[in-house]
C-alpha cells in the first residue's frame, strides 16, 4: 500500500516541527461527537499570533487494539 504524497508531506512537516520544538498537544472537542480529543499540533506564528495546525489526535485506550498493521 503506497502512502499518498500529501500524507508524506504532512509527516515531514510534523518531523520538522518536532525537531524545532514547535509541537503542542491541545484538548479539543470532536466536531461530530463533542468528545474531548487530545490533538497533536504544530505551532507557528501568523501576523503576530500563534497558529496551531492539527495533525491528528492520540488514540483512546490501547492503540494496539485500535489499528491493524499492514500485512
Amino acid at each position: 500500500m503506497a502512502i499518498p504524497a500529501h500524507i508524506r508531506e504532512n509527516f515531514e512537516t510534523l518531523l520538522r516541527a518536532a525537531q524545532n520544538g514547535d509541537l503542542a498537544i491541545m484538548e479539543c472537542k470532536d466536531a461530530r461527537s463533542g468528545i474531548p480529543r487530545y490533538v497533536i499540533c504544530a505551532v507557528g506564528r501568523h501576523e503576530g499570533d500563534y497558529a496551531f495546525t492539527p495533525f491528528g489526535h492520540l488514540a483512546e485506550g490501547n492503540p494496539f487494539e485500535a489499528y491493524v498493521p499492514p500485512e
